[in-house]
């Protein structure tokens, strides 16, 4: 067909069945913009590109799917890329697409509007993948191989660069589609050999990361047939339900837990990257093998002694015949249980009692969109029942601050019909508060959590810990509830921590986003 560049991009998505694209209109961008009508495509108009950025992020994590940013040129783009780096820090599929600066303007620069230096540099330097087109006729190709590197192996987020004099210019273009990854299956005398060492172990444990999202039920399988422990990561939570008799815990920072994993005579680690951000004192020193399962064939942190590269769910299908059944398992996963929840409770005391409110006024489908706070990584994180894949949204590798809001959001049109509750702290609220707007445009019954602690309390403590100054993290309080309703929301002042759970239950049925403002007192 002919078309102009905008609407080939417009079209080449919708053929690659995008029909949500998160961002701002802007001055160069208006060209796509103009056609997303006649594709079928919505834009969720976010108040800032990096709200845009960690929507898209919260909509892929829950959908298993990629979504897109479309964004304008220079400050627009820019101000999305720290919601890029944090989904490439946690494998999250996120098209970030924008304008560039003309096929015709000059290196060292003219002065035109939203100009940068090197756009394309900007961006490539934060995903897995990025390309600048330099013709109409290669924007549908483009749209697809930018697709097809989001998708296939694992998922990084992409960039997408279009020069600005392309989206208004005509050409023949034959849109492309990038065909749909399939299942990779590791080799078989590799599976063989796994299957070996797993069914000759006699402490088995298992790891499972964010990459076993999509192998909720083979996870579970092999498990059972080998009777083993299982401890989940921040993106792994949910996977193993909380209640199963072999989940030991969730969140791998605790000492039991490294205890435990250096102990085993085999550790299987599932879809985790066995980082320090999960790990916080780094992966123990093995005494057994270990076997990794993952889509991505290179192994850091740790080396494999027998590396299945495929997809997890095909890996293990593969790897279950191999297994016997093993014994129960039960006792010992309920022992590791009992002290990583002793261990965890004493890390989170301080929230327990609104994580309690909370965990008993949600029902198993809910889902937590939080930020990097202390009430999550030291409150929910390991003490909030989680019963689904992709139940916890949380930014575990980046660890950015603003990314629980505009996560809820993006979560929440992902998934009309499920409870979506924003959990985050008071500092990192202000990094991306204007998203309120928009979800109160969007009519949304967001209930938004703000755990407030007067300023940014894990930098206050670790300023203390240091013996330095402790300064700069102190901020003066903000009336949360009044700030929502100025901007369409409700807003209740939460008193007391065991109040918290009916409010969120009264805010999952209220007309449009409501703010939860729970002050405490400084903690450490």
């Amino acid at each position: 067909m002919k078309a102009t560049g905008g609407a080939a991009l417009i079209a080449a998505l919708a053929a690659h069945d995008v029909r949500t694209v998160f961002g701002i209109p802007g001055t160069h961008n208006l060209p796509a913009f103009a056609a997303m009508a006649d594709h079928g495509v919505r834009v969720v108009p976010t108040r800032h590109e990096q709200g845009a950025g960690y929507a898209a992020d919260g909509y892929a994590r829950i959908t298993g799917r990629p979504s897109v940013v479309l964004t304008t040129t220079g400050p627009g783009i820019l101000n999305a890329a720290a919601a890029a780096a944090q989904a490439y820090s946690d494998s999250v599929p996120v098209l970030f697409i924008a304008p560039g600066m003309p096929t015709t303007h000059p290196p060292a620069g003219d002065g035109h509007l939203h100009e940068v230096r090197d756009q394309y540099l900007a961006m490539a330097s934060v995903v897995g993948h990025a390309q600048r087109v330099g013709t109409v006729e290669e924007v549908p190709v483009a749209v697809a191989q930018a697709c097809a590197a989001v998708t296939r192996g694992r998922p990084r987020p992409a960039y997408l660069e279009i020069p600005l004099d392309l989206l208004d210019r005509a050409a023949e273009v034959t849109i492309a589609v990038a065909p749909r990854s399939l299942p990779d299956r590791a080799a078989a005398d590799a599976v063989a050999a796994a299957g070996s060492v797993l069914a000759a172990a006699e402490r088995p444990v298992i790891i499972v990361g964010g990459g076993a999202s999509a192998a909720a039920q083979e996870v579970r399988a092999v498990a059972e047939a080998l009777g083993a422990p299982v401890f989940c990561t921040a993106n792994g939570k949910g996977i193993v339900p909380y209640g199963h008799p072999l989940l030991a815990g969730v969140g791998v920072q605790h000492p039991v837990v490294a205890e435990t994993v250096g102990a085993a005579d085999c550790v299987l680690a599932l879809g985790t990257e066995l980082a320090t951000a999960d790990w916080w004192h780094g992966f123990p020193r093995l005494s057994g093998r270990l076997i990794r399962v993952d889509v991505d064939p290179v192994h850091r942190n740790a080396p494999a002694d027998i590396a299945l590269a495929g997809d997890c769910a095909t890996v293990l299908g593969d790897l279950l015949p191999y297994l016997n059944t093993g014994p129960a398992g039960g006792e010992t996963a309920q022992q590791l249980r009992g002290r990583h929840r002793v261990e965890s409770r004493a890390e989170g005391g301080p929230w327990l009692a609104a994580i309690e409110s909370l965990a008993a006024a949600l029902p198993q489908s809910a889902v937590i969109a939080g930020d990097s706070a202390m009430c999550c990584y030291y409150g929910a994180l390991s003490n909030l029942p989680s019963y689904r894949p992709r139940g916890f949204l949380y930014p575990s590798g980046g660890g950015t601050l603003g990314y629980g809001l505009p996560a809820g959001i993006g979560a929440k049109l992902a998934e009309p019909d499920t409870p979506v509750v924003v959990l985050q702290g008071d500092g990192g609220s202000m990094f991306t508060i204007a998203e309120l707007a928009t979800a109160a445009q969007l009519r949304l019954p967001l209930p938004v959590v703000i755990v407030d602690n007067g300023g940014y309390g894990e930098i206050r403590n670790e300023m203390s810990d240091r013996g330095d100054p402790v300064h700069a993290v102190a901020l003066d309080p903000v009336d949360f509830a009044s700030l929502a309703q100025s901007l369409g929301c409700h807003g209740r002042h939460i008193d007391q921590p065991t109040d918290l759970g009916p409010a969120v239950t009264a805010a999952l049925a209220a007309d449009r986003p409501t703010v939860l403002h729970l002050t405490e007192t400084p903690a450490r």
